[in-house]
């Protein structure tokens, strides 16, 4: 017999997996030598209230065999199939590459980026030397920005896709089966660029190849469709499926297709900071407790509010974690965050950033479609000038931001590049720091301790998403005006992380091959 069960249980109830199968023998009032397997559908944590809960749901079997369910993913030889071209190997060119080989067609693919181990000399020069490389660097190579900002695979997306096959295809190249279940699964950076390489090599294996440092310079049309390609201002490669997997920070994607007048258009997005505080008073605050006990995980938290009818939202938080330098070219500061899979450092981080629309970037109207971009990339070069004329990023501690002071001194922070005392009021615009600071006077009411003097403010978290919106038709998902180029996810505007990323060049993918 197999009964599908929800437990809700203490930690104390659920420390072991022994203790576990306690718990499910009593519930369902029979031996434990009974239960022959235990499969785990869902698991999740609530610190809603003072006693802190796990939820599992879980098919349990008894007196029968153990016969989880299995995952099959068949990849074709497709050496000699049809040919897809794919500009980007992030997590949307990944995924849409593996369903393209699904399919039977084969992708071909132009990354304007290094391979991962290549990329991490260009990593590690950022943080050392303080020097961008353009074409390698936290957006750029092997896996994208997806494979340095720690690998979280949950979603608020509603998009059409299974969710469940992309978890399932990480675990297939060696991510811990517990993302299957867990209700927040995350991977973690130090083990994502291995799972990249063995998705890269999958692909490779059955036919589809992946090229490094290869750079779309132009793309031809002709009657509406698409012609060629050009690579690094040299080879031209005549392609008529193109998918443009190039991620929202290829910014030379928007202005060559906006040169070549394919319709593009500006669109909403959100800027802000990035946020630290001591792991502990994030854990101390949801778990209410002085020290967080060894059998709960680094305390999480998300955050959202109106602020004179704009929203202002934590973004991509990050337990345990690391802020890191984001830039994609000289003379701009930009700030992600990552965390390793243990999520144990000293820190969490996480964006804290507001909506930003059309009437904040009106004043950059004669950019046309580029709007937006521009008002974007005048705060991240503004920052850098704050900075001292160097990717130092400038920073305020929470107190003295809300108190309109500039920082006399700034607490440790996880941020190798250094800091630089500012006045973020001063830097950034005013429909941005003025929202920041009701709104962060509101989430000290939510979380105790939050506006410290121990918690740091670093600018700026400007790539949340796409400032530009590559418009494409619903149903075909081709560009609404070139038949054959297909705009996909964060890009072109129409995902937001890992997740919805992949999903979106699945779905991508499914279109190519039903024409």
């Amino acid at each position: 017999m197999k009964s599908q069960i929800e437990l809700i249980l203490t930690p104390e109830q659920c420390a072991t997996d022994a203790l576990l199968k306690q718990s499910y023998a009593r519930h369902l009032q029979v031996s434990e030598s009974q239960i022959t397997g235990i499969e785990l559908l869902k698991k999740s944590i609530d610190a809603r209230s003072r006693i802190v809960k796990f939820r599992f749901v879980a098919n349990i079997f008894i007196d029968e065999p153990f016969t989880p369910e299995t995952f099959h993913y068949e990849l074709k030889n497709v050496r000699d199939a049809k040919p897809v071209h794919i500009i980007g190997f992030g997590p949307a060119g990944i995924f849409a590459a593996l369903k393209l080989i699904q399919l039977g067609l084969k992708p071909i693919i132009y990354e304007r980026g290094k391979d991962v181990k290549s990329r991490r000399r260009d990593l590690a020069e950022i943080n050392k030397a303080l020097i961008i490389n353009p074409e390698s660097n936290y957006c750029f190579g092997e896996g994208g920005a997806g494979t340095y900002s720690d690998g979280k695979l949950y979603t608020r997306s509603n998009k059409r896709g299974n969710l469940q096959e992309i978890l399932q295809l990480f675990v297939m190249h060696g991510a811990d089966a517990r993302i299957l279940y867990e209700a927040h699964p995350h991977i973690g950076t130090n083990k994502l660029p291995q799972i990249v390489t063995k998705m890269r090599e999958s692909i490779e294996a059955c036919g589809g190849e992946v090229h490094f440092n290869c750079k779309l310079t132009d793309i031809e049309t002709q009657f509406d469709s698409v012609q060629s390609i050009t690579i690094n201002n040299d080879v031209k490669i005549a392609a008529t499926q193109v998918i443009l997997a190039t991620g929202h920070s290829a910014r030379d994607i928007f202005e060559l297709l906006r040169r070549k007048n394919i319709f593009i258009e500006s669109k909403p997005l959100a800027i802000g900071v990035r946020v630290e505080h001591p792991q502990h008073i994030i854990d101390a605050s949801q778990y209410k407790c002085e020290v967080r006990p060894d059998y709960l995980p680094p305390a999480s938290y998300s955050l959202v509010t109106q602020v004179k009818e704009t929203g202002v939202f934590s973004f991509c938080m990050c337990p345990g974690g690391i802020i890191a330098p984001a830039a994609t070219a000289g003379g701009e500061v930009v700030v992600n965050g990552w965390s390793p899979s243990k999520r144990d450092g000293r820190f969490a981080n996480s964006g804290m950033v507001v909506s930003i629309g059309e009437k904040d970037y009106a004043k950059y109207a004669k950019e046309g479609p580029l709007a937006s971009l521009q008002y974007q990339r005048k705060i991240e070069q503004d920052c850098y000038v704050a900075g001292n004329n160097s990717i130092k990023a400038p920073a305020q501690r929470i107190n003295d931001f809300i108190q309109g002071k500039r920082s006399t001194s700034l607490p440790d922070c996880s941020y190798l590049p250094g800091l630089t005392s500012a006045d973020l009021q001063q830097i950034l615009p005013e429909e941005i720091s003025s929202r920041l600071r009701i709104a962060l006077q509101e989430f000290s009411n939510k979380i105790r301790g939050y506006n410290t003097a121990d918690a740091i403010m670093v600018a700026t978290e400007s790539r949340t998403s796409s400032p530009v919106r590559i418009t494409r038709d619903a149903e075909t998902l081709q560009h609404v005006q070139i038949k054959g180029l297909y705009p996909c996810a964060e890009g072109a505007g129409y995902a937001g992380g890992i997740v919805s990323a992949a999903i979106d060049g699945q779905r991508v993918a499914l279109s190519i091959a039903q024409l």
